[in-house]
């Protein structure tokens, strides 16, 4: 599909576990075949692979410790913190009678009704605000246009995020710049409060 493109380099989004560059466990809502895919080799080209969640959390940073929920299928969470990306697994931690996943995915909203799924979104995210001390907590996905009011110290984020981050990928340094001119352009978060 890509052989007529023109590309230097490409970032790849990638819905699962990623390690070293590779994914490392086959994705749980996409077909088999991407954990020994070689994608330099497929592309011809430098590639970096991240996980997609964390993708959009890059592309959404403003500064100090943020974490990225995504709302979608299952939950995607990352946690950035002075431009450092960690990818987290905190949808799978046990949570009620299941994990965070069974109740804030797709599956809970279906299980619970908006009603209950939105409660429940509030209560964890408010829980999540106060455990990790955050700045900042960015909601994407698909079903974040489904929350009808946010936690104090929340922003709803763009899936077009990804793209931005997957730039950002390629450059630290552009990461800490990107960061700065953001906030001098007028965006703000709690970490640039007096």
């Amino acid at each position: 599909m890509t052989e007529d493109w023109s590309y230097d380099v490409v970032s790849i989004g990638y819905p699962g576990r990623v390690r070293d560059n590779r994914p490392s466990s086959e994705p749980v809502n996409l077909g088999y075949g991407w954990v020994k895919f070689d994608f330099e080799k497929a592309f011809g080209v430098p590639v970096k692979v991240m996980n997609d969640a964390a993708m959009q959390a890059l592309g959404s940073y403003q500064g100090g410790k943020m974490l990225f929920l995504g709302l979608g299928t299952g939950l995607g969470t990352t946690l950035i913190m002075d431009g450092s990306v960690m990818p987290m697994e905190i949808q799978h931690l046990p949570y009620k009678r299941g994990t965070y996943e069974d109740y804030l995915g797709l599956r809970g909203l279906k299980r619970l009704g908006i009603k209950k799924w939105r409660d429940c979104f509030m209560e964890v995210v408010t829980r999540f605000i106060t455990a990790l001390e955050l700045d900042d907590v960015v909601i994407g996905g698909g079903n974040a246009n489904k929350l009808d009011k946010l936690p104090p110290g929340c922003r709803i984020g763009d899936n077009a995020l990804a793209f931005r981050g997957g730039i950002l990928l390629w450059d630290k340094n552009s990461r800490r710049k990107a960061c700065v001119q953001r906030r001098h352009r007028g965006h703000r978060n709690r970490t640039d409060e007096p």
